[in-house]
């Protein structure tokens, strides 16, 4: 069965999530956030955490958060940052829509729609 050909905007916004954590800070960012999945954690366990100052962070969160790929919430007075599961699958969905399609060795979906291979949310 043919997929459907995601729109530009789709690749786009895809394009954005990788550019965002291509920088090794951010994609360290984003494994400590994914090993702290759903609850995240503040602001200060990431800095603690990676050695990173304080403006670096904050810098390289917001640039996450914008591309989509990290959500933030308050709590008093503290910054909760989490991974955002659902535009992560988006992404690896996108990669491997068309996974091994042309040899036929895996079946289409099979690598992100695995049992027991998602996130709870």
């Amino acid at each position: 069965m043919k997929q459907a050909r995601p729109a530009p905007a789709d690749i786009e916004r895809l394009a954005g999530m990788m550019a965002a954590m291509g920088a090794p800070q951010r994609l360290r960012i984003m494994r400590l956030l994914l090993s702290a999945h759903p609850e995240g954690l503040p602001a200060g366990e990431i800095q603690a955490e990676l050695a990173i100052p304080a403006s670096t962070l904050s810098h390289h969160l917001d640039k996450l958060r914008q591309a989509g790929v990290v959500r933030v919430r308050r709590e008093g007075t503290y910054l909760w940052y989490s991974a955002e599961t659902e535009a992560l699958e988006a992404l690896l969905s996108f990669l491997y829509a068309e996974c091994c399609a042309r040899t036929g060795a895996v079946e289409a979906g099979a690598v992100t729609k695995e049992p027991g291979m998602k996130c709870k949310r």
